[in-house]
């Protein structure tokens, strides 16, 4: 198959390059809470279907928080095999399955050369942290230190989800892991993107992954006090921009595209969801794990967002928040998308809504998988809900697109993905006819 070479970019007859390449999304892969494929997953949004429920892969009495998003109904050894599964930590099987289905449903051709072309950029805020959990509590108790596993340190790499793509689809482009809290899979995504446009790589499979549903986890998090608590009613638990909102609450899973060379998309016949129109990326330089109430950074990403993808502010019709469901992120980040939006957002014209309220957060992998909520969004026309909104918040002044899914041709969307250590990335995406 013929590969677009490093100088394909669109030219006038004189030579002078109209504009730089583009890039679409070509193919979606989902293991989440709500369902372990891109359909299952699309269908809990829409339905506005709660992931959320007691924890099951712990004993969790002893915590406050008692209730999390865990990915159900998942057998490794099934999807992967016994022996590669046990080679690898629960979130980079996560990751290997939601490539699998991408792939299949980009049609994604068998070429090597085309493959020469390709990279895998999969992030994850923690990587393999159930490994080293494991490890740590088994060898300490028996202390066995001496006899730990050969595959502890391959298992507990952040990029060992990227690793294993490559190596079971033989991607030989850019292969390597985004880590920057939860904004990491948002990351992954202006990383791939940047890869393509500047001729690195023909497409790369990107996303994110994440499984920390783990005592340590769950307990540094109570610790925190960053998680809500309301234990006895965990579907109702989410509640992004409602006035009774006590915290996020966690989930695990992964979300992955394939995005590539629009041009290569378009001559190979492949089916495009929508256009990756482009990202900004800005930090808080505020708290490693506060955000910043004047929410500078979340505002300049946006901001930056917009400029870079050629949009203006009037022109996006729907964001796919973060929106945690925590009381001081929820309120910067509406704050923020009104600065940002002015009148186009307080007067009811852009759409906001987090499917956290749903799937929970999914830390390094939020990014991800509300990044394929927005795709399917511009593709079929419909708005996934912010379900449990049930008492507004008077500072919380949009549009959340409460408890019920909308029908609306939306042409242009955002997704947001801020993180711990003040790390803010926005990525845009456009309808695609």
């Amino acid at each position: 198959m013929a590969v677009p070479g490093r100088g394909s970019t669109a030219a006038s007859e004189s030579g002078r390059v109209l504009e730089k390449r583009r890039v679409v999304v070509t193919g979606l892969g989902a293991v989440t809470p709500l369902g372990n494929t891109k359909e299952a997953y699309w269908e809990g949004l829409i339905t506005g279907r709660s992931g959320v429920a007691p924890i099951t892969a712990f004993d969790a009495a002893k915590l406050s928080t008692r209730i999390a998003a865990e990915v159900k109904d998942f057998d490794s050894d099934a999807l992967i095999g016994r022996r590669d599964a046990r080679r690898m930590d629960r979130y980079a099987q996560f990751a290997l399955v939601a490539a699998r289905e991408a792939m299949a449903d980009a049609a994604f051709p068998e070429d090597a050369d085309v493959r020469a072309r390709t990279g895998a950029v999969v992030a994850s805020g923690i990587g393999g942290i159930i490994t080293v959990e494991r490890t740590t509590i088994e060898a300490g108790t028996n202390e066995t230190w001496d006899r730990i596993s050969p595959f502890f340190v391959p298992m507990l790499m952040s990029n060992a989800a990227s690793a294993h793509i490559s190596m079971n689809y033989g991607l030989r482009g850019p292969v390597f892991a985004v880590a920057s809290a939860c904004a990491s899979g948002n990351d992954a995504l202006a990383v791939a993107y940047d890869k393509i446009v500047m001729g690195e790589a023909i497409a790369i499979v990107t996303g994110g992954s994440e499984a920390t549903v783990i005592p340590t986890a769950m307990g540094g998090f109570c610790s925190m006090k960053a998680m809500s608590t309301r234990n006895d009613d965990p579907a109702h638990a989410s509640r992004p921009f409602d006035k009774e909102r006590d915290g996020f609450v966690l989930g695990e899973g992964a979300g992955i595209m394939v995005v590539e060379d629009r041009d290569f998309a378009i001559a190979r016949g492949a089916r495009i969801y929508a256009e990756l129109l482009g990202y900004g990326q800005a930090a808080d330089a505020y708290h490693i794990a506060q955000p910043d109430p004047e929410s500078k950074g979340v505002t300049l990403a946006m901001e930056r967002a917009l400029l870079r993808s050629g949009v203006a502010p009037e022109q996006v019709g729907y964001v796919n928040a973060h929106g945690t469901s925590t009381p001081l992120g929820d309120l910067a980040e509406s704050q923020a998308i009104e600065r940002v939006f002015g009148e186009h957002a307080t007067s009811g014209k852009l759409a906001v809504s987090s499917t956290k309220s749903m799937h929970g957060h999914l830390l390094g992998a939020a990014g991800a998988i509300e990044g394929i909520a927005t795709v399917l969004a511009l593709h079929h026309g419909i708005l996934p809900p912010t379900t449990n909104y049930e008492v507004p918040d008077p500072e919380c002044r949009l549009d959340y697109v409460p408890n019920v899914a909308r029908k609306a041709q939306v042409e242009i969307a955002a997704s947001n993905g801020f993180g711990f250590g003040g790390h803010n990335t926005t990525v845009i995406f456009g309808r695609h006819d």
